[in-house]
């Protein structure tokens, strides 16, 4: 269980880092107009959540200090994407939100397993 735990945390690490760069840089084109988009300073907030979650999921394994920050990362990026996935369902509609779904189920996975099933030591 733990070499599961650890290799569904590098992927969200890095799906979250990869997520909270391409918001906080403008490395790719912006959307077009057409779609509802929060505000600038939101987008960066969450941009800079995910990164810092991102980090907050393997770090403090892997340096072994303060583990018990992995477990509140998976809970923070939780709950960021249920948000995802409740706008995720207003605009696109319900097939698009499977993915932000899917990766808040995973973080809520790394979350109960950290906690309950194979806590880091």
């Amino acid at each position: 269980m733990n070499i599961v735990l650890w290799i569904i945390q590098i992927l969200l690490a890095l799906l979250f880092l990869f997520a909270g760069i391409t918001k906080l840089l403008p490395i790719l084109p912006p959307p077009p107009p057409d779609l509802p988009l929060p505000p600038v300073w939101f987008l960066k907030f969450i941009g800079l959540c995910e990164l810092l979650g991102g980090l907050g999921l393997v770090l403090p394994g892997l340096f072994r200090v303060k583990q018990y920050l992995t477990v509140l990362a998976a809970i923070g990026l939780t709950i960021i994407m249920i948000g995802a996935t409740i706008i995720t369902i207003m605009g696109p509609g319900v097939g698009a939100a499977v993915p932000p779904l899917v990766v808040g189920l995973l973080c809520a996975f790394v979350a109960y397993g950290r906690t309950k099933l194979r806590p880091l030591s």
